[in-house]
């Protein structure tokens, strides 16, 4: 695998990063109880919306690790402290009540993300990974296809945030990838 694919993938992290930021500290103005109000989206609210992201983003984690394990590789950034998901949650599980706790699990996650792309072999992307998605059934694909799904789930909620703070009347601002670079 080129090294254009791992820079795309690390361009993406950084990106997530930048972006849950951004998200993050604008819904910051909105206060808890702006937060947790249902305004008709998936999963409600922005908190929820944003809760089930770090749901999503731990199983999606947990295979990736998993991919490396069984392809003879250790991710030290993807290790057990940072996967820790209670047993039977749900997509749309509320693993976070409290709005300090989601967002330092948010910051934890995000740099566990950037590490493990910046040290992922070359050739990772390439990986078979083999696992069973939440409804119990097998999938096998190369890992880049995951990884591509991985980044565009958490762009097409962290949207749906945005959208959800516009019409609360705030203003997450430029959420281009190109301003980032």
């Amino acid at each position: 695998m080129s090294d254009t694919c791992t820079d795309n993938y690390r361009l993406l992290a950084r990106y997530n990063s930048w972006m849950n930021q951004r998200l993050y500290a604008a819904c910051d103005t909105l206060g808890d109880e702006g937060r947790k109000q249902d305004r008709g989206a998936f999963f409600g609210s922005v908190h929820h919306t944003l809760n089930h992201l770090i749901v999503a983003d731990l199983i999606w984690l947990r295979r990736f690790a998993q991919c490396g394990v069984d392809h003879g590789i250790s991710l030290a950034s993807l290790n057990p402290q940072v996967l820790d998901l209670p047993v039977g949650s749900q997509l749309d599980t509320v693993l976070f009540d409290d709005w300090q706790a989601l967002r330092a699990r948010r910051e934890q996650l995000d740099a566990a993300i950037e590490a493990w792309v910046a040290d992922m072999p070359a050739d990772y992307p390439q990986f078979n990974m083999t696992y069973s998605n939440t409804k119990g059934v097998q999938r096998e694909h190369p890992a880049w296809q995951a990884m591509t799904h991985f980044f565009n789930h958490q762009t097409h909620h962290r949207a749906q945030a945005g959208t959800l703070l516009v019409q609360a009347g705030v203003d997450v601002g430029v959420t281009d990838l190109i301003a980032l670079v």
